[in-house]
């Protein structure tokens, strides 16, 4: 699959995490803890992203930026922002 394609099911699954909240779903105990976590963890895997970054290990860094655009999509999931949203953005900002 492409990363849009990735992106856009990861986006179906967590919507569908937060309608249902299935027991035991990490994606349903963030939404379940709040907005403060959510970001907490957008936070902590930005770190995290720059410090693999940083080191050189691509292995390293490829996990850490699969686990931002997890959280970073699990918060936009909760804020009704849409990918086709920000991809209009970044094409705005092409021109």
């Amino acid at each position: 699959m492409k990363i849009g394609e990735v992106l856009k099911e990861l986006y179906r699954v967590i919507e569908k995490r937060k309608e249902e909240l299935p027991e035991g779903s990490y994606t349903a105990s963030l939404f379940k803890a709040g907005e403060d976590r959510i970001l907490q963890k957008v936070g902590e895997e930005a770190i995290e992203t720059i410090l693999a970054l940083k080191s050189g290990n691509k292995k390293d860094a490829v996990y850490e930026v699969s686990d931002l655009l997890y959280h970073l999509t699990v918060a936009l999931v909760s804020k009704g922002i849409t990918y086709d949203e920000v991809a209009e953005e970044l094409e705005r900002r092409m021109k």
